[in-house]
């Protein structure tokens, strides 16, 4: 499994970030994106980003993000982690979007009036699984 080892990289349109092999926690602030700044913490029990001061991604225990991308439709991301995982994320107050795990069906969750949305990400043994959360 990739753990990305500089905690968090930024590439041509997505962010790499969170090292679940760590055992005490790691964090890198202020970390410059176009006009946003972000924050990272990760280690083996939680990896967060943040942006702008608000969360946009939390797993609990702790994963590895690939090709992350936010839009205003939504988010992608590949998600690794050596067992399954609670992953929370920050979107439109009180909206509908619908969810794509993997290879499974799609399904419709709406965000509570902080925005947030959590999915259980079923990973022990499965490598990296492919996350879609589109706004209906």
């Amino acid at each position: 499994m990739a753990v990305i080892k500089e905690l968090l990289r930024a590439e041509k349109d997505s962010l790499s970030f969170g090292d679940y092999s760590l055992e005490s926690k790691s964090k890198l602030e202020d970390f410059k994106w176009g006009s946003d700044v972000l924050k990272v913490k990760t280690f083996k029990e939680i990896t967060r980003l943040e942006k702008n001061g608000s969360v946009v991604y939390e797993s609990v225990p702790g994963t590895s993000v690939i090709d992350f991308k936010e839009t205003e439709e939504g988010l992608s991301f590949t998600v690794e982690g050596p067992e399954d995982a609670m992953i929370t994320v920050g979107l439109a107050e009180d909206a509908d979007y619908e969810v794509k795990v993997g290879d499974g069906d799609a399904w419709r969750m709406k965000t509570n009036l902080g925005g947030k949305l959590a999915v259980s990400v079923e990973l022990a043994g499965a490598g990296g699984v492919d996350v879609v959360i589109r706004k209906v």
